[in-house]
């Protein structure tokens, strides 16, 4: 009895001392980051749009994504970003986590149409080049889809909005005019466009 009372009395330290390096060691463990509290993070990535550029500020707009993951403000934000960078592959795959979360989404829905249709139409006009669309109804069918999207989102949506350099201005030498010549007629004035370069503002807010 007396050997086995002093055996216990030997482990019982032992073990204590095992517990307390197992502490030890958790302890001085690395921790991960915290994840930013999505609010200050959204708000961060909105004035990065306008600061820094559209590629940090879809970073800031992912981690706010993951930040709180059932929200879809983020993936709208990236989806538009991408979409006036001309990334319209990304920008469908940004619109369909838009949809996962809020399938009445109607800006994804637009996004996903637009981005659609222009690649599309790249790919469209590659084959036609090449003279690999020989087929009369392809064409018909382009058309009569290029007429829908005229319809619903307006001119816009048929083309890369690409800004194009302004041609120099010419320098000409200023000649009397003749006392007989009658006055110029002012040029037509051309009509304004109706969807300011926007495909996105006939359809309602998200």
């Amino acid at each position: 009895m007396k050997v086995k009372v002093m055996g216990k009395a030997v482990y019982r330290p032992l073990l204590a001392m095992a517990l307390l390096s197992s502490l030890a060691a958790c302890s001085s463990a690395p921790k991960k980051g915290a994840v930013p509290p999505y609010d200050a993070t959204m708000t961060t990535a909105e004035t990065q749009v306008t600061t820094v550029g559209s590629e940090a500020a879809i970073k800031s707009f992912e981690d706010a994504a993951r930040a709180d993951p059932t929200r879809k403000e983020p993936w709208v934000r990236i989806a538009q970003l991408q979409f006036d960078q001309g990334q319209y592959a990304r920008a469908i795959v940004a619109a369909e986590e838009v949809l996962q979360r809020d399938p009445d989404d109607l800006v994804a829905d637009g996004v996903i149409t637009v981005a659609g249709f222009r690649i599309a139409n790249t790919s469209l006009t590659r084959l036609q080049g090449r003279g690999a669309l020989a087929s009369e109804t392809a064409r018909k069918e382009a058309k009569t889809l290029a007429d829908t999207l005229r319809k619903t989102m307006g001119d816009a949506v048929l083309e890369d909005p690409k800004p194009k350099p302004r041609a120099p201005a010419r320098r000409t030498r200023r000649t009397a005019a003749p006392a007989a010549a009658a006055p110029a007629a002012a040029p037509a004035a051309r009509p304004a466009s109706s969807n300011g370069g926007d495909p996105f503002q006939n359809l309602g807010g998200n």
